[in-house]
C-alpha cells in the first residue's frame, strides 16, 4: 500500500534530514517534489494543492527553520497534515451494529470485490467482535452471484440466507430481515447487485432495498487501483444513495494510493477499511494515523502486534516461551517461526510495519527474493526426522544429502538454514536469559494486560528500527549483512523467485 508515494517521500525527506538548516528555499524545494509525487500517486489536484499549501505555511515558519532538528520538524508537520487529510472533520467511530439486528447495505459497482468484501466484513465481526451475522445475497443479475456468497459463507463459517429463485431484491432484503430477527442475528449484510457503470436502475434498485430496510450503514466498495475514478464514484453514490463509508479494494497492489488521500477531502465520506488481497482475513480498519505513518515510513507498530495477537496461540507461546528461557531452540521451534511469519503475511509484510524497514523490503523484493523461500525451509524442515529436528547438531554430510533431496532443494541450502538456526538460537537465549521474551508474551497474552495501542505506545520507533536492522539477519532468508552492500552471498540459492 502506498509504496511508490512512499519510496518518493522517503527520498524528500531523507535530503531534507541530512541537512544541518533549511531556509524557505530548501522547503519550498522539498514541497514541490511532495507536490509532485502526490500528483503521481493520483492525488486529485485541488488536494494536493491544499496540502502543499498548508505544509508549507506550518514549515517556513521561524520555530522550525531555527529548530535543533528543522528536517525532523518539517516531517512532523507532514505528518500531522497527512493525518487531517485522511481523517477529514470528525472520526466515523466503531461502526453503528448496535439494537440487534443491524442491517449492513453493501453497494458499488461490479467488479470492485463486493462480494468478497461482504464475507471478509462478515468474518471480521464473526471472529473479533462476537456478532452473530447472516449474510444475504440480493445479486439477481450476474450468474451465480447467489451461490458465490453461500460458498464464501461456508467457507467462514458464517450464516447465508438460503436463495430462493425468482424473488426481487427488496423481497430478499425483506426476508433477510424477518431471519435476522427470528434467528437471533446481531448483524445482517445485503450484498446488493452492482453494474459496470452508475445507471438508473442500479441506483433505483439500491435505493429500494436502503429504503426497505433502513440500513445502519451503507458501505461503498470501490477498486482502489481506479484511482481518481473511485472518488467520482464515491461521490455519486452518495450523492444518489447515501453512503455511510468507504471500503477501498486491491490496495495491496497499489503503488500509488492517491484514492485513499483524495477520498475524504472530496467526497467528505471516510474510509472505514482497505481490502488488501484475496484471503479473508486480508481487510484492515484504516486509520488515519498508521496510514501516515506507513506512508512516511514510520512503520506500523500497533497492526504489527495486532496481527501477531491474531496468528500466535497464547498456550503454544507460553511453551515456547519456557523453552527459549532455558535456552532450548530446535529445528521443530524455528519451523513455528516460519508458520508464524507465513500466517502474519510473510517477510515483506512484516518488515513493511517495522519502523525504517520499507526501503529493506523493498531492495529484498528487488533483489528476487519471495516468500516462497519460507515454503522452501519448511521443506526442509519436514524432510528431517523426529531425531534430527530435534537435534540439529547430529546432521553429517549423508543426512544433509538426504534431507536435501527429500525437500527437492540443495545442500548448500539447508547450510543456509542451518546457519540461520543456530544464529536464532544464541538470539533467543540472549533474550530468555535477559527476560526480554516473559515481558513480550506478559504484554501479548497475559491477563490484563496492555491494548495493542498501548504496547506499540511504549516502544521506541528508533530502538526498534534499530533492532530491527541487527535481527534483519536472524530473519528467514539468511538477510544478515544487508543494509550496507546489498543481499549477502548465498541468499540467491535460496530466495530468487523460480
Amino acid at each position: 500500500m502506498f509504496e511508490n508515494l512512499s519510496e518518493r517521500l522517503s527520498g524528500v525527506f531523507d535530503r531534507l534530514t541530512k541537512q544541518g538548516a533549511l531556509s524557505e528555499d530548501d522547503v519550498k524545494t522539498a514541497l514541490r517534489e511532495v507536490r509532485v509525487a502526490l500528483l503521481e500517486a493520483d492525488v486529485s489536484l485541488p488536494v494536493a494543492r491544499d496540502f502543499v499549501k498548508k505544509v508549507q505555511e506550518q514549515a517556513t515558519g521561524k520555530s522550525v527553520l531555527k529548530s535543533i532538528t528543522p528536517g525532523q520538524q518539517v516531517v512532523k508537520i507532514v505528518h500531522d497534515a497527512l493525518i487531517d487529510t485522511l481523517r477529514g472533520d470528525g472520526d466515523p467511530g466503531a461502526l453503528k451494529i448496535d439494537n440487534a439486528p443491524a442491517p449492513i447495505l453493501m453497494v458499488g459497482l461490479q467488479g470492485s470485490g463486493k462480494t468478497t468484501t461482504t464475507a471478509k466484513l462478515a468474518k471480521r465481526l464473526t471472529e473479533r467482535e462476537g456478532k452473530r451475522v447472516l449474510m444475504a445475497s440480493l445479486d439477481v443479475n450476474r450468474p451465480a452471484a447467489m451461490e458465490q456468497l453461500a460458498i464464501l459463507g461456508k467457507q467462514i463459517g458464517v450464516d447465508t440466507l438460503p436463495i430462493v429463485k425468482g424473488e426481487d431484491p427488496v423481497q430478499i432484503a425483506k426476508r433477510a430481515k424477518t431471519q435476522a430477527s427470528l434467528g437471533g442475528y446481531d448483524v445482517y449484510m445485503l450484498d446488493t447487485a452492482g453494474r459496470l457503470h452508475i445507471d438508473a436502475e442500479l441506483i433505483a434498485q439500491a435505493a429500494a432495498v436502503r429504503d426497505a430496510t433502513n440500513p445502519r450503514e451503507t458501505l461503498l466498495v470501490v477498486d482502489g487501483l481506479t484511482g481518481q475514478d473511485a472518488v467520482n464514484v464515491a461521490t455519486e453514490f452518495d450523492d444518489k444513495i447515501g453512503v455511510t463509508g468507504v471500503v477501498l479494494t486491491r490496495m495491496d497492489g497499489d503503488g500509488r494510493g492517491g484514492a485513499a488521500l483524495s477520498m475524504r477531502a472530496v467526497t467528505g465520506k471516510p474510509i472505514r477499511f482497505v481490502g488488501l488481497g484475496e484471503k479473508m482475513d486480508a481487510i484492515e480498519t484504516f486509520d488515519p494515523e498508521r496510514v501516515a505513518g506507513r506512508i512516511l515510513g514510520m512503520g506500523d507498530i500497533v497492526s504489527l502486534v495486532e496481527k501477531a495477537q491474531a496468528t500466535i496461540e497464547a498456550e503454544q507461546a507460553e511453551r515456547m516461551m519456557k523453552r527459549f528461557q532455558k535456552g532450548q531452540f530446535n529445528m521443530n521451534d524455528l519451523r513455528m517461526q516460519l508458520e508464524q511469519m507465513q500466517k502474519m503475511g510473510g517477510m515483506e509484510s512484516v518488515m513493511g510495519m517495522m519502523p525504517g524497514m520499507g526501503k529493506m523490503a523493498k531492495q529484498v523484493q528487488e533483489a528476487g527474493f519471495d516468500d516462497k523461500v519460507i515454503a522452501r525451509q519448511i521443506a526442509l524442515v519436514q524432510s528431517m526426522t523426529k531425531k534430527e529436528r530435534a537435534n540439529p547438531q547430529i546432521l553429517q554430510a549423508s543426512r544433509k544429502k538426504r534431507i536435501a533431496k527429500g525437500a527437492g532443494l540443495e545442500v548448500s541450502q539447508l547450510n543456509q538454514l542451518l546457519k540461520m538456526h543456530r544464529q536464532m538460537a544464541d538470539m533467543m537465549k540472549k533474550m530468555g536469559k535477559g527476560g526480554m521474551l516473559k515481558q513480550a508474551m506478559k504484554g501479548m497474552f497475559g491477563k490484563g494486560g496492555p491494548t495493542p495501542e498501548e504496547m506499540a505506545g511504549g516502544m521506541d520507533p528508533k530502538a526498534l528500527e534499530q533492532a530491527a536492522k541487527k535481527m534483519v539477519g536472524k530473519l528467514p532468508g539468511g538477510l544478515g549483512g544487508m543494509g550496507g552492500g546489498g543481499l549477502p552471498q548465498g541468499l540467491s540459492g535460496f530466495g530468487r523467485k523460480k
